[in-house]
């Protein structure tokens, strides 16, 4: 069962089917009820790329763990990020369409040539390490993206990150409000926009507080993973050497740092305070729970989901948007009052 019989059943072109399957109103109520019913009796379906074909628009939305060491479904601040999109691009009428990027850019195809050969109406991109050259190419292409941390600069592209100084200027006010003057920093060695922006806001915000910055209390992980965090902690310790409060750039760093140091014999916070970055699930039970700066993971996946579509209809312009962050009090962080999932708003 093809078009071309549902039109010849209904004495109609297959011109006229494609409008009725299309929801084109140029034709008869009488003749698109009848053609209706046949598809209904015959249950013909039909298939996607017709409809492609049809009205130049397929309702996908690629999706690209950008990055030759990505994120995926590992990290669960952007798999939070994703669910969120998932469900509201859904709503508006789109199906998505996961990219793999193992094995296809060693035969020397690129991003921009699968969202062609997909037709894809557009792409959310999410930001890992080492991006490749090909997400770039399809940054500056026609295509609607929406990137999530990384920067995106072509004319039919926006991004969406938090708002990376503030998340940095809200750790160090706390920390020196409650009484800390010597404060380190975790972050990750490799280039990376987000990082970079906390670990330049960390600096300058203790410049802003008279406060000395101490280059062996800001070092650097391989990874994002808690292990990283871990072995920093350990290497300050054997130095003998450590700061009275950290501000971790991820809060699995900060998982890894709280293992080093009860290991140690060290508590948090009485011996040293710590805080994450991100807000995920686990930070509510560690031990103790885990001052954090919540990344509003609803917001920034809502925000992409609503973002691509105006670009996809040709009805946004903006190039940036940043999302406000919060500080969420727990017991890590050695405040000496308002410990309980207190919540500080600038």
């Amino acid at each position: 069962m093809n078009i071309k019989t549902i039109a010849s059943m209904a004495g109609v072109s297959v011109a006229t089917v494609s409008k009725i399957i299309n929801n084109y109103t140029d034709i008869s109520e009488e003749t698109r009820q009848r053609v209706l019913k046949i598809m209904e009796e015959t249950g013909y379906r039909p298939s996607s790329s017709a409809k492609t074909l049809a009205t130049k628009k397929s309702n996908l939305v690629g999706v690209i763990f950008a990055g030759k060491l990505n994120v995926d479904f590992s990290h669960p601040f952007f798999v939070d990020i994703i669910n969120v999109f998932k469900k509201q691009i859904g709503l508006l009428g789109y199906d998505l369409l996961f990219f793999s990027n193992e094995k296809f850019l060693d035969n020397g195809e690129d991003y921009l040539a699968r969202s062609k050969y997909f037709s894809v109406d557009g792409c959310i991109i999410i930001a890992g390490d080492e991006v490749e050259k090909s997400v770039f190419d399809l940054d500056a292409s026609p295509i609607p993206c929406i990137g999530v941390d990384i920067e995106l600069t072509g004319a039919s592209s926006c991004y969406i990150m938090s708002d990376n100084q503030k998340i940095s200027m809200k750790v160090v006010e706390h920390f020196y409000m409650n009484g800390y003057r010597e404060m380190g920093f975790i972050g990750i060695e490799r280039p990376s926009l987000v990082i970079k922006e906390r670990e330049e806001a960390f600096i300058a915000s203790l410049k802003r507080f008279s406060l000395d910055v101490r280059p062996e209390w800001i070092v650097y992980g391989k990874d994002y993973a808690a292990e990283d965090g871990y072995q920093i902690a350990k290497a300050w310790i054997q130095q003998g050497n450590l700061p009275k409060a950290i501000f971790a750039a991820t809060d699995l760093l900060a998982f890894g740092a709280i293992r080093a140091f009860k290991e140690s014999g060290l508590r948090v916070p009485e011996d040293i305070a710590i805080v994450g970055c991100d807000d995920i699930e686990a930070c509510r039970y560690t031990e103790p729970p885990l001052t954090t700066v919540k990344q509003d993971k609803q917001k920034i996946g809502r925000l992409a989901a609503m973002v691509l579509f105006d670009l996809m209809n040709k009805q946004m312009d903006t190039k940036c948007i940043k999302v406000e962050p919060e500080l969420v009090i727990r017991s890590s962080c050695g405040a000496r009052q308002h410990w309980n999932h207190t919540k500080v708003k600038s």
